[in-house]
């Protein structure tokens, strides 16, 4: 069952009491944006028009997960710096970046981000794919599990190819 934002939201929010910083008001303008994580938002594609809006909701980090060639007439990592948050980027073409090696990347990049945190891509795709092998890879999460995490934080279009992955190597990735 998806909960509607608001819930997820409010739940968010109450995080806080316990140490996790989290969002402040409302989710950030972005495309599919959602909670996927105490501190941690997924969405979609971020423009030069949204950092003032991500910004107001409290993100500290911003973590890329598009190739620059995606948006070549807006330099990301300059404009989210520009807007005072921190950025990371782990650029994922398509499914043949869903390697073992991107996962502990991924995990790295959200183990270590100021939260709270954006983690995008064009639509969230890319990113659920990421949580989801994560979950699975890092984390030891069976595969239906994993693929329901990986929904949650906008999984999609490449949920075929996360699956070809879990049953090709289930077991955790090593580091």
């Amino acid at each position: 069952m998806k909960l509607p934002s608001v819930l997820l939201l409010a739940t968010a929010l109450s995080l806080t009491a316990a140490g996790t910083p989290a969002i402040a008001n409302e989710l950030p303008p972005v495309p599919n944006a959602v909670v996927a994580a105490p501190g941690i938002v997924s969405g979609g594609r971020l423009g030069p028009g949204e950092l003032a809006g991500v910004r107001d909701a409290g993100i500290r980090q911003v973590i890329d997960l598009t190739p620059d060639a995606e948006t070549p007439d807006f330099d990301a990592a300059t404009a989210v710096r520009e807007a005072g948050l921190a950025y990371a980027n782990l650029p994922l073409a398509g499914a043949k970046d869903l390697t073992p090696e991107n996962v502990r990347r991924f995990d790295a990049l959200l183990r270590d981000a100021e939260r709270p945190v954006l983690v995008h891509c064009a639509s969230g795709n890319r990113v659920g794919a990421m949580a989801a092998l994560r979950a699975a890879w890092i984390e030891g999460r069976p595969a239906e599990e994993a693929i329901e995490v990986g929904r949650a934080w906008g999984l999609k279009g490449l949920e075929g190819e996360v699956r070809r992955r879990l049953e090709a190597a289930p077991a955790p990735a090593s580091p």
